[in-house]
């Protein structure tokens, strides 16, 4: 994957920033041809926002970056569930951390991936419309995948997969995958062996220092 493709992760994580709550969401249309339910619509309403806001704010956040972190930190809080996302990087790793430890692991892995892609939002092309394809459910009640197509001019069309779980009564979104590549899978393939050498404690100072950085595949 490119620098520019895996910054579509960046996007796709914000492009759902803000759920919807989830009676208003049981509420929603159906989204062209296809019936969609409630993690669907939240997809589909928040990444036509999110792209319109970057649009709309893009020489504002060139003058001030501290503007860009702020939009960043409070879409990507608002939705994105961090510590399901890093239990499920640190696999065998979570069983002798602590809950504490978990938190501050997950907040060091989003810290390090909008330091290292976030200003590549500025460069994002957002003339793009976003296609809802379907909306699965999970294998074990895990929660739901919608697969989505990001529509460029010119260009063909870049899959792009949610997997969304309820938690008090909202999606939140644990991983994202980027023509088939997962945000999960891709920090779980390169932080496995820091973690085994060094521990969590040590990874996630290393990850807020920028000593350790999960690459580009």
């Amino acid at each position: 994957m490119t620098r520019p493709l895996f910054s579509l992760t960046v996007v796709a994580i914000l492009t759902i920033g803000s759920a919807l709550p989830l009676a208003a969401q049981q509420r929603a249309p159906a989204v062209g041809n296809t019936q969609t339910n409630s993690a669907s619509r939240v997809v589909l309403d928040n990444s036509t926002r999110i792209l319109a806001t970057l649009e709309s704010r893009r020489a504002e956040f060139r003058r001030n970056p501290s503007a860009l972190n702020s939009f960043i930190n409070t879409e990507f809080n608002q939705l994105f569930d961090r510590d399901y996302s890093a239990r499920l990087v640190l696999g065998q790793h979570q069983r002798a951390a602590s809950d504490a430890e978990i938190r501050q692991f997950a907040d060091a892995m989003a810290e390090s991936l909008m330091k290292t892609y976030g200003t590549a939002l500025l460069d994002f092309n957002t003339s793009l419309r976003v296609r809802v394809r379907s909306e699965t459910a999970l294998p074990g009640g895990r929660g739901v995948r919608v697969s989505t197509e990001l529509v460029r001019s010119g260009g063909a069309p870049v899959p792009v997969d949610y997997l969304l779980r309820q938690v008090g009564g909202q999606w939140k979104l644990f991983d994202v995958m980027v023509e088939g590549v997962s945000y999960v899978q891709n920090f779980r393939n390169q932080l496995a062996t820091p973690l085994a050498q060094r521990g969590i404690r040590t990874v996630t100072s290393e990850l807020r220092s920028g000593r350790v950085q999960v690459d580009v595949k």
